[in-house]
C-alpha cells in the first residue's frame, strides 16, 4: 500500500508541474493563478512529506533555504526604527509602526513581501518534495513538463501562424502574448530551457528521431518568437547539449554531424533574424540597470523588502526617464535581487552559485543531471538580461531542474551501478553483482 501511495507523489508533483506550465505564464502581481498553483504544490507537497522516504535531502542546500526564509520573514518582523537611519533615505523610512511604538519594517511594502513569501514557500515546497522521490520517479516527471511545453508551443505556433502579433485576452487573468505566457521574452525561455532534455531524451532514451523533430521545432519556434536573447541562448545551449551529451552516448558520429548541419543552418537564420532588430534604444535595460544600481548604492545593506522594486525604483527615475509606461523590473535579476535584499540576499546568491558549480563534480556522470544543470546554467545567464523567475512556470521548472541536480539517489545509483558486472545470459543483457573475496 506504502508503495502504491509512493507511486501517487509522482503523479501529483508532476500535475503541479503542468499545471504552473499551463497558467503560470503572467508577469503581474496578485493572478489567482499564480495562488492556485501555490495552493497545488504546498499541499502535494505536504502529501509527499507525510511518507516516510529512503531519499536524504543535501544538508548545505536545507541551510541555504532555511538562511532564505529567515531573511524573509525578518523583512516583515518589527524592528526598532533607530536600526534603518542612516542606512536608507528618509523617503524611504515611512512613519514608525503603530505610531509612538517607534518600530518599523525592513520592507517599505508589507503586502507584496508576504505575497513573494507564499511564492518562495510554494517553489521550496516543490523542489524538497522532488528529493523526496526515488530516482525513478524523479526521471518519470519528464513527460509531465515535455506535455506543458507541447501545450505551450502549439499555442505559440497557432499564434504565429494566424498573425505577426495575436494576443488572447480573457482566457486566463493576464493577455497571452506569446505561447502561454504574457511575456515573448519568458515563452523563449521555456523553450530554450527544454533543449537539454530533448537532447537527452534523443540521445540516451533511444529517441533519436522524434528527438530530433522536437529540437526542429523548438528551434523554429524560437526564430518565430524573436526574442534576441533566446535566438542566441536557444542557439549556444543546443551546441553545448550535443557536445556535452553525446559524448556518453551510443549515437554514431554521422548522427552528430547531422546536427550539426542543422544548426549551421539556423546560425544563417538566427543572424538574419538579429540583424533585422534595432538595437535597445536610451531607455532599456542600460538605463534600467543604473537606476537600479543607484537604489543600491542607498540600500545596500537590508534592501527594500523583496517585491518593491517597482515602489523603490520610482524614487530614483530621472526626470527625463519618466513617460507613461512605468518599469516594473530591473530586467536584471541579480540587481534587483540585491536592490530588494541588500547584503543578505547577496550572500545568498553566492551560496547558490557555489553549490551550484561544486555540484558539477558530481553530475558529469549522469546525462540527466547534466542536462539540468545546462538548462539551469542558461536560466541563470538569461536572468543578467530579463526577469524569467518571477513567473511561476519556470520558476516552477527552474525547482524541478534544481531537484535533478541535487538529488543524492543518481549518485547511489551509479555507485551501485559500478559494483555490477554486465554478463550475457542467453542473448540477454544482465547486471549481476560483482563478487569478492575477504
Amino acid at each position: 500500500m506504502s508503495d502504491r501511495r509512493s507511486e501517487w507523489n509522482k503523479y501529483l508533483l508532476g500535475s503541479v508541474l503542468f499545471l504552473s506550465l499551463l497558467i503560470g505564464g503572467g508577469t503581474a502581481d496578485g493572478l489567482y493563478t499564480d495562488t492556485l498553483i501555490e495552493i497545488a504544490a504546498i499541499v502535494s507537497a505536504a502529501a509527499v512529506f507525510s511518507l516516510t522516504s529512503g531519499q536524504k535531502s543535501p544538508r548545505s542546500a536545507l541551510w541555504l533555504l532555511i538562511g532564505a526564509v529567515v531573511f524573509g520573514v525578518l523583512q516583515i518582523v518589527p524592528l526598532p526604527a533607530a536600526l534603518f537611519h542612516g542606512l536608507r533615505p528618509e523617503l524611504l523610512l515611512g512613519d514608525p509602526w503603530l505610531g509612538e511604538s517607534r518600530f518599523g519594517f525592513i520592507s517599505i511594502g508589507i503586502g507584496r513581501t508576504i505575497e513573494c513569501l507564499l511564492f518562495l514557500l510554494s517553489i521550496m515546497a516543490f523542489f524538497l518534495a522532488v528529493l523526496r522521490l526515488r530516482v525513478e520517479q524523479v526521471t518519470a516527471l519528464l513527460p509531465f513538463f515535455f506535455i506543458g511545453v507541447i501545450c505551450n508551443g502549439l499555442a505559440g505556433a497557432i499564434q504565429y501562424s494566424l498573425s505577426d502579433d495575436v494576443a488572447i485576452v480573457g482566457l486566463l487573468p493576464f493577455t497571452i502574448n506569446a505561447g502561454l505566457f504574457a511575456n515573448v521574452n519568458h515563452f523563449s525561455a521555456l523553450l530554450f530551457v527544454s533543449i537539454p532534455f530533448v537532447v537527452y531524451f534523443g540521445l540516451f532514451r533511444g529517441h533519436l528521431l522524434s528527438g530530433s523533430f522536437g529540437l526542429i521545432a523548438l528551434l523554429l519556434l524560437l526564430l518565430a518568437a524573436g526574442s534576441r536573447a533566446g535566438v542566441l541562448i536557444g542557439l549556444t545551449i543546443t551546441v553545448l547539449s550535443v557536445i556535452f551529451l553525446s559524448a556518453r552516448s551510443r549515437v554514431s558520429g554521422f548522427s552528430v554531424l547531422l546536427i550539426f548541419v542543422g544548426l549551421s543552418i539556423y546560425t544563417m537564420s538566427a543572424w538574419t533574424k538579429l540583424d533585422s532588430q534595432a538595437l535597445d534604444p536610451a531607455f532599456g535595460r542600460g538605463e534600467f540597470a543604473r537606476t537600479t544600481i543607484e537604489g543600491i548604492k542607498d540600500n545596500w545593506a537590508t534592501g527594500v523588502g523583496f517585491g518593491n522594486f517597482q515602489k523603490a525604483y520610482q524614487i530614483y527615475e530621472r526626470e527625463g526617464m519618466i513617460f507613461r509606461e512605468y518599469v516594473n523590473h530591473a530586467h536584471n535579476e541579480y540587481l534587483e535581487i540585491t536592490f530588494e535584499g541588500g547584503v543578505p540576499a547577496i550572500l545568498l546568491m553566492v551560496g547558490y552559485f557555489v553549490l551550484l558549480l561544486a555540484a558539477l563534480a558530481r553530475v558529469r556522470r549522469d546525462p540527466l543531471q547534466k542536462a539540468a544543470f545546462l538548462s539551469v546554467s542558461f536560466l541563470l545567464i538569461h536572468s543578467l538580461v530579463d526577469y524569467p523567475l518571477r513567473t511561476a512556470a519556470l520558476a516552477m521548472t527552474f525547482a524541478y531542474m534544481n531537484a535533478i541536480i541535487f538529488h543524492k539517489g543518481f549518485a547511489e545509483r551509479l555507485s551501485r551501478k559500478s559494483e555490477m558486472i554486465e554478463i550475457d545470459h542467453n542473448g540477454d543483457k544482465l547486471l549481476v553483482p560483482i563478487e569478492t573475496s575477504s
